[in-house]
Parts: structure tokens; C-alpha cells; sequence
């Protein structure tokens, strides 16, 4: 029987141990997903548990089952990416970079119109709430504390002071890649936690209703993210696919040289002169 997570019940333990096995190639080959009386052995779980498991992970586009044909684990482009979940068992495999630079490339569509927005529409509560979160930031950096959470803190208070619940609702997806691109981006920095500066900026922006400010701040802030990443990259890897080139198209065939047409011969001769 395998152990539980702690802090989980049986179903989300079970949920979590089968999608790190399943993004970690462990059921690669195909016919390999375990039968469900195999699962319920390994895991001391009734079927109805099990059954919970591979339906959740159904739901989150890596499985699917069908009766009579057993379970089997779906290619990686139908895994949802968006699923917090999914995301963190993702990033937990060999090889994470090129996944992080694509993310980190998807903040810059994200974080910087938030920012703006958060300028233009936050709240005077919320404005205060960011500015405490760079304060908690700037704390920690002189107390050798663990500056993780509140920078991840700090970035969920831009989006929530956004007023938009769109934004909002990436929060979990946003935290779940800062735990693992904040620590990647500050050890090639070779410091502890991340530049207060830069993260006051924005929060001195959004209390001074500035949003150009804000958002300059913002991508500023991301694209150093994006840059730190690529470095890591080999160079194949980091260069933007090429465009595919339109196949070329095919040359008219020359027409054939028509022959002389031959004269009639209803055709009237011309008359000779007697």
C-alpha cells in the first residue's frame, strides 16, 4: 500500500501520486495504466474511491476511460494546462525551463493589463493592500526571511486590485508557476529574493492612479523573468519557432506552339487571270 500525502485525504492522494506518474512518463507505454483492482490493492481504496481518482483526473483531460475498455492515459496536448494541478506535476519533471518560458511569456499578456488596470479602478482598501504587500516583501528581505510567499502575495494583490474577476481567477495558476520561476529566476541572480525596488514601483503606481506607469513597470519586471529563463535555454530551444513558409506555387506549363492552320480546302482558290 502506498503512503499517503500529508495534509490530503485518500482520493487527492491518489489524484496527485497518478499525475506525477503519468507526467513523469510512467505510463508511457500504451496498455501500461493499471486496472482498477491493481489501483484499489496499491492504495487500500475501495472502488468508489478509485473510481473518484480517475474521474478527476478524467476532468483534467489525462485520462480516459470507457467501460469495458479499461483506462488509458491521453497524449500531453489534452492535459489541461490551466489546472493548477496539472501545472505543478509539470513543472516537478526534469526539463521544467521551456515550460517556464512559456508561461512567463503569457504573464506578459497578463500581469502588465492588470497592473494598468489596477491603477486606473483600485479601490482606496486595495491600493493599501498592495502597497502592505511590497511592505511585507521589504520586511522579509531584512529579516534573511523567506521572501517567497510574499512576493507571490504581492502579485495576487495586483490582480485582485484589478477588479476583474478574469484576472482574478488566474491567481492559483500565477502562484503555482512563481513558486518554481521566482526560485529558478533568483538563483541565476545569484540573490536570496527578488528586487523590492522593482516590485514598489508598481505598487507606488497603482497608488498614484498612473496605470502607463504601472504597466511599464510590470513588463519591465516579467520580461527580466523571460530573459533569465531563455539564458538557461539551449540556443535551439530559446529562438522562436521559425515561421512555417508558404509552399510554393506551382508554375503555369507553357502552352504549346500551335502549328499553322492549314487551309481549307472548301476554301475558294483565288481565280487566275485568263
Amino acid at each position: 500500500m502506498k503512503r499517503r500525502t500529508p495534509g490530503t485525504n485518500l482520493t487527492q492522494g491518489i489524484v496527485h501520486d497518478l499525475g506525477v506518474a503519468i507526467v513523469t512518463g510512467v505510463y508511457d507505454v500504451p496498455g501500461s495504466f493499471p486496472v482498477e483492482a491493481e489501483l484499489c490493492r496499491r492504495y487500500g481504496a475501495s472502488r468508489t474511491v478509485l473510481r473518484e481518482a480517475v474521474k478527476m483526473l478524467t476532468a483534467k483531460g489525462m485520462l480516459r476511460a470507457r467501460a469495458r475498455h479499461g483506462t488509458w492515459v491521453q497524449p500531453e496536448e489534452s492535459w489541461s494546462l490551466l489546472d493548477p494541478d496539472v501545472l505543478s506535476w509539470l513543472l516537478e519533471r526534469p526539463g521544467t525551463p521551456e515550460l517556464l518560458l512559456e508561461f512567463a511569456i503569457a504573464r506578459l499578456a497578463i500581469e502588465p493589463a492588470a497592473a494598468a488596470l489596477a491603477a486606473r479602478v483600485a479601490t482606496p482598501r486595495a491600493r493599501a493592500a498592495v502597497q502592505a504587500a511590497v511592505d511585507r516583501m521589504a520586511a522579509a528581505e531584512r529579516t534573511a526571511d523567506d521572501a517567497l510567499e510574499p512576493d507571490i502575495a504581492f502579485h495576487m494583490e495586483v490582480l485582485r486590485a484589478s477588479g476583474n474577476r478574469f484576472f482574478f481567477q488566474l491567481r492559483e495558476l500565477i502562484a503555482t508557476t512563481l513558486r518554481f520561476s521566482i526560485r529558478e529566476t533568483n538563483r541565476s541572480k545569484g540573490v536570496p529574493g527578488a528586487n523590492v525596488a522593482d516590485h514598489r514601483a508598481i505598487a507606488d503606481a497603482i497608488s498614484a492612479g498612473r496605470p502607463q506607469a504601472a504597466e511599464r513597470a510590470t513588463r519591465r519586471l516579467v520580461q527580466e523573468t523571460v530573459e533569465l529563463i531563455r539564458a538557461r535555454l539551449p540556443a535551439s530551444a530559446s529562438r522562436p519557432p521559425a515561421r512555417p513558409r508558404a509552399p510554393a506555387r506551382p508554375r503555369p506549363r507553357p502552352k504549346p506552339l500551335s502549328s499553322p492552320r492549314r487551309q481549307s480546302s472548301s476554301r475558294r482558290r483565288p481565280r487566275t487571270a485568263r
